[in-house]
């Protein structure tokens, strides 16, 4: 019989980011305590622009583009947030999305696998992606609660189970 596997990856949907900033766009021109502050949000090439007239308002935005992506299921360790910078008299933060899994971060899951996974789990590194493969399903399903249960600063999403 076949070796069973899957494959971890860190992908996040482009269009499910682009729905929450919409949603957050709409929030922020109705809410009354973001009226006249300048306040905006935006797609900036590939990052994500958010303006106001102050440091808290900005952060506010922030907060609310947050609970939508949440709202629509994409973790929050995707989003890459700086601080806020003065430019002007407006304060900007810029955010990224990031996807894929670094080879330092893949190298870190692959060790968790092997040090404590079960035995017979082969885990092996391919582009940002990682698949792991083993002769029996359950050990799978054990390496997927194992993982699940770890803390990473970085989302994870399994696929191609088979």
């Amino acid at each position: 019989m076949a070796d069973s596997s899957f494959d971890i990856v860190s992908k996040v949907e482009r269009q499910e980011v682009d729905n929450a900033l919409n949603q957050a766009a709409k929030e922020i021109s109705q809410r009354y305590d973001f009226k006249g502050t300048g306040a905006s949000i935006s797609w900036s090439g590939e990052k994500i622009l958010m303006e106001a007239s102050g440091e808290e308002r900005v952060k506010a935005i922030l907060d609310v583009f947050q609970s939508k992506l949440v709202k629509r299921g994409i973790s929050l360790k995707a989003l890459d947030a700086g601080e806020p910078q003065l430019s002007g008299k407006e304060y900007k933060i810029f955010a990224s999305i990031e996807e894929g899994i670094s080879q330092e971060n893949a190298k870190k899951v692959a060790k968790i696998i092997r040090d404590e996974g079960p035995k017979g789990v082969k885990a092996q590194v391919q582009g940002d992606e990682l698949r792991v493969s083993s002769k029996s399903r359950d050990d799978l399903q054990a390496v997927q609660a194992l993982l699940k249960g770890q803390d990473f600063d970085f989302a994870l999403q399994f696929v191609n189970y088979r």
